[in-house]
């Protein structure tokens, strides 16, 4: 038995263990993840079982990919295993740090048995006993070390044929994609040279279709023209025959007017030489619409009118006079307001009053009712208008304008530049011209706005008085009463 002496202390000092060999070079700065067991064994730590090896991730991956082959598309299928092919490219990467790895740990387990058979070799007893205790653990080490080895490579191998396997089928997919991609870009083509097939034949038919019908169209207006000129030679229509009987109703009725109208004159003339009252002015004119009345003197002793103070006023059906203002001049155009009342002209000359009455309420005008009830039905009506004065001021331009009466809205217009476009208000006025001489008829006043004001001609007396009516027929529409300067008349007018 050896016997240890005192100065062991002293000699282990003077003798230090010669370090581990400078080459050594360690993977990790970690222990290794084992325990000693019973026996000195050395016990393996289980792995955490929600951690899986390698081989398991793999498996799972594949399992997987091979269930969802089915139900993917190709593009789907084949952007898998170009990922597929990236994990297993992965896969072999750690594979190759894991072999660097092992073959640190050989090098390490080696140059340690070396330093503890150095050591064994300087000790003695007990601590000889443990050098050799650990010699022994640190060869089961690399018995297990190297079975772990022949794992690995067997994992390697696994790996290296899934990815041979990714590998081949991410070619595959890739062939696939393009054979479908080709095959519908031929399907596309085919379609779009049938629909252009399509097209031009539609096109093709519609053109006949055209021409054909252009032809009929012409072919059947010849002979509705054919047979209205045949039926015009053979049996006139009772229609015609009824426009030539009204006309000639009107034609006989508008000669009576005037012969009554005369024979009331004549009446009034003889009442008045009976009476031995003489007059010095007259009405004289048509008092119906679509005509102009005019004071003319009876004598020579008569003053002149335009010393004269003239007023004209409107005659209610009860009897009261209603000022129409801006007549004062001695013609007066009857305009649709004054459509059955009776009108009267007041002349004040050196203090006396003389007031002379038509002989009984203005006429309407035949067939203008009718023909305004047609206008209304349009949206928008176009009357040929020149403007005689603007803001109270002659117009020196006699061009021709346009004036579009529609339903919300007035318009003047001098081709494409709007002049004048105001829609029905309170501030809106609307009336005949309220003196100008013979030509009185065939114009109107026109207030868009405050301080915007227009005298209008139109081509007939017709037109003027149809404009007139159609204006204040869409301002009633719009509860508004579109009348003269001062008119009281009701709405219902």
């Amino acid at each position: 038995m050896t016997r240890v002496g005192r100065d062991f202390g002293d000699s282990m000092k003077k003798e230090a263990v010669p370090p581990v060999s400078a080459d050594v070079i360690f993977a990790s700065s970690r222990f290794p993840n084992y325990k000693i067991g019973a026996n000195n064994q050395i016990v393996e730590l289980k792995e955490d079982p929600k951690v899986l090896s390698m081989k398991e991730v793999v498996a799972r991956e594949t399992a997987q990919l091979l269930e969802q082959q089915k139900r993917l598309s190709v593009r789907d299928l084949a952007s898998k295993f170009e990922k597929g092919l990236a994990a297993a490219a992965k896969l072999s990467d750690e594979a190759r740090l894991r072999d660097a790895a092992s073959w640190d740990k050989h090098v390490l387990l080696k140059k340690l048995r070396d330093a503890l058979e150095a050591l064994r070799g300087r000790v003695a007893g007990k601590n000889k006993d443990d050098v050799e205790e650990a010699i022994a653990m640190v060869e089961a080490l690399a018995v297990q070390l190297t079975q772990r080895e022949g794992e690995l490579i067997q994992e390697k191998a696994e790996v290296k044929k899934l990815a041979d396997y990714l590998k081949q089928a991410s070619e595959d997919a890739k062939k696939l994609v393009d054979e479908e991609r080709a095959f519908a870009r031929a399907e596309i083509e085919n379609a779009r040279a049938a629909v252009q097939r399509v097209e031009e034949a539609l096109q093709e038919q519609e053109r006949m279709s055209r021409a054909s019908g252009k032809q009929d169209v012409e072919e059947l207006m010849k002979e509705v023209q054919e047979a209205r000129r045949i039926k015009m030679l053979h049996q006139p229509s009772k229609v015609m025959d009824m426009e030539h009987e009204l006309r000639a109703l009107r034609i006989q009725l508008a000669e009576k007017s005037k012969n009554s109208l005369l024979l009331q004159k004549e009446l009034a003339m003889s009442r008045r030489v009976e009476e031995n009252v003489s007059y010095s002015y007259e009405l004289d004119g048509s008092e119906a619409l679509g005509s102009h009345l005019r004071i003319q003197p009876c004598s020579d002793s008569a003053p002149d009118l335009s010393e004269c103070s003239i007023r004209w006023y409107r005659l209610t059906p009860a009897g009261k006079k209603e000022l129409i203002s801006g007549a004062t001049k001695s013609v007066y155009a009857p305009e649709p307001f004054d459509v059955g009342r009776i009108l009267q002209a007041e002349i004040i000359s050196d203090g006396q009053n003389i007031t002379l009455t038509t002989t009984g309420p203005i006429d309407p005008a035949a067939g203008l009712g009718n023909y305004v009830e047609s206008l209304v039905r349009r949206h928008d009506t176009e009357f040929n208008v020149v403007v005689a004065q603007m803001n109270g001021v002659d117009h020196p331009s006699k061009s021709i304008h346009a004036l579009h009466i529609g339903k919300m809205r007035i318009k003047l217009c001098k081709g494409k530049t709007t002049v004048a476009k105001e829609y029905y208000s309170i501030s809106m006025q609307l009336c005949g011209i309220r003196g100008g001489g013979n030509a009185a008829a065939q114009a109107l006043f026109w207030q868009a706005r405050v301080g915007l004001s227009f005298v209008l001609a139109f081509e007939s007396e017709r037109e003027r008085n149809a404009a007139i009516m159609l204006a204040r027929r869409f301002a009633f529409d719009c509860n508004i009463m579109l009348a003269g300067p001062d008119d009281r008349s009701p709405l219902g007018t």
